[in-house]
């Protein structure tokens, strides 16, 4: 009998985990579909995008296994649907967003903190960035039909700045969204309730919001300052 109780929980557990995935997927790639915006003119086919903060919500509550399923998932559906980069731009994309995604969900699995979250952008934003300057300089000229020359000269000035502000954007995009995913998943039954403190929960959310608001902030200066607004 407690076997049996088990296997039914386990199964409901499944169940409303590859729900809550599947519209974290679906949600993800509208985002995408809806908001692209290339930032820095010397790399106008980089589009910044926030499809990572959405699956990462995702990695954060199930683990880095789940978040590179989902990461799948959405990037084959844009390679179908809207993308031009046919499977090498998949691959890429695949890449880009796990290597962000799943060691920032790894590290926040081991330390379920604000402090375990921040160090896991913090690395995934880094990973993602390393990851992309080595691609773009070995795959972007065989998609683009460019000599490597003309991309040797933009990996610094513009490919690690791009990186490094959609890393720092997901990022800030995870840490502000991710209590009220969390907390309307909660009310739909699909996840268990939490156990934590009121008042701790409260102070670090206050903290989350603080520090995303300042990094976003500097992200659109520097935004604004590569498009010469100020």
């Amino acid at each position: 009998m407690t076997n049996t109780i088990s296997v039914k929980k386990e199964r409901g557990y499944k169940l409303k985990m590859l729900a809550t995935l599947g519209m974290l997927a679906a949600m993800a790639y509208v985002i995408t579909f809806i908001c692209r915006v290339p930032i820095i003119p010397s790399v106008p086919f980089l589009d910044l995008e926030f499809k990572s903060a959405i699956i990462l919500i995702g990695g954060f509550i199930y683990g880095p296994l789940p978040a590179l399923a989902v990461t799948i998932v959405v990037c084959f559906l844009e390679m179908l649907t809207f993308s031009s980069t046919g499977f090498i731009g998949f691959v890429m994309n695949v890449l880009a967003t796990a290597a962000f995604v799943c060691p920032a969900a790894f590290v926040y699995k081991k330390k379920k903190s604000l402090v375990g979250a921040i160090i896991g952008l913090s690395i995934g934003t880094a990973l993602m960035t390393g990851v992309m300057l080595l691609w773009n300089y070995l795959v972007t000229p065989m998609y683009m039909h460019i000599p490597r020359e003309q991309i040797m000269p933009l990996l610094l000035p513009a490919f690690l700045p791009f990186n490094v502000i959609k890393g720092a954007l997901n990022s800030s995009i995870t840490l502000v969204l991710y209590k009220f995913v969390v907390s309307a998943l909660r009310k739909a039954k699909l996840l268990p309730q939490g156990d934590e403190k009121s008042q701790k929960k409260k102070t670090t959310f206050i903290s989350a919001v603080i520090l995303s608001a300042l990094v976003i902030i500097t992200c659109v200066l520097v935004i604004l300052a590569f498009n010469n607004v100020f």
